[in-house]
């Protein structure tokens, strides 16, 4: 879990991102304990906007599946507004993968791009944002699309190429069998590749031949901590 406060009018962290490692398990009770941590660590009094691995709506988490079950169900904002001594109204949930795809529209990859743009996240799972001129459609869930019997997450997530030690040539065709579904329900006119690989683009991409234009997002690590803080600011989530 990590943190910094935000200049959302620039897409900036003001100050280096402090980490703190995710509680296991990884419940409610034991991640508001680190987000206030997290919150004294920067004696912030302020707004504070989460980027959450799972479906929310309204601040209430609707799936877990990377963390522990019992938060289906939860408000975060109360959660957490608790753990920090403020008003659940300060407190703001997103999804993660559209946290740093409200980042990486307004300044990074996709900024400027009209049509229907796609923020698609690889790490121990697949998340996706969607986009139509510039306009989020919230907690779309395209990593579990089914492809060959088996969950998008199992081949095509980063997490799948590190527990199968396949090199980037080895791994590049489950991540185009993906993308290429993908083109195929939605022909979007860009896709945005974020998660740690983005760093590491140059070693697949010329192994991708799906019809869309895919490009690595920009702001990397840090698009999900500037993604929650202009959701909480624009009321999204």
């Amino acid at each position: 879990m990590k943190a910094a406060p935000v200049d959302v009018l620039r897409g900036e962290l003001l100050a280096d991102r402090f980490r703190i490692p995710t509680p296991q398990p990884a419940t409610p009770a034991a991640m508001a304990e680190v987000v206030a941590e997290l919150v004294a660590h920067f004696a912030w009094s302020g707004p504070v906007g989460c980027a959450f691995p799972g479906v929310v709506q309204q601040n209430v988490i609707r799936t877990a599946a990377n963390l522990d079950p019992s938060w289906v169900g939860v408000n975060g904002s109360e959660i957490f507004a608790k753990a920090i001594g403020q008003d659940p109204s300060s407190v703001n949930i997103v999804n993660d993968a559209d946290a740093a795809g409200i980042a990486e529209v307004e300044f990074g990859a996709g900024a400027g791009r009209s049509g229907l743009v796609l923020m698609v996240t690889l790490g121990t799972g697949i998340g996706t944002a969607m986009f139509t001129n510039g306009h989020l459609v919230p907690n779309t869930e395209l990593g579990h699309l089914i492809l060959d019997g088996q969950d998008a997450e199992e081949t095509a997530s980063a997490r799948a190429r590190e527990d199968s030690g396949q090199k980037w040539v080895e791994w590049a065709p489950s991540l185009d069998r993906y993308l290429d579904e993908i083109h195929r329900l939605l022909w979007p006119d860009l896709i945005m590749l974020g998660g740690g690989v983005s760093k590491k683009f140059d070693k697949f991409a010329e192994y991708l031949t799906v019809a869309t234009e895919v490009v690595p997002a920009q702001l990397q690590n840090e698009a999900g901590i500037v993604g929650a803080a202009m959701a909480q600011v624009r009321g999204l989530g």
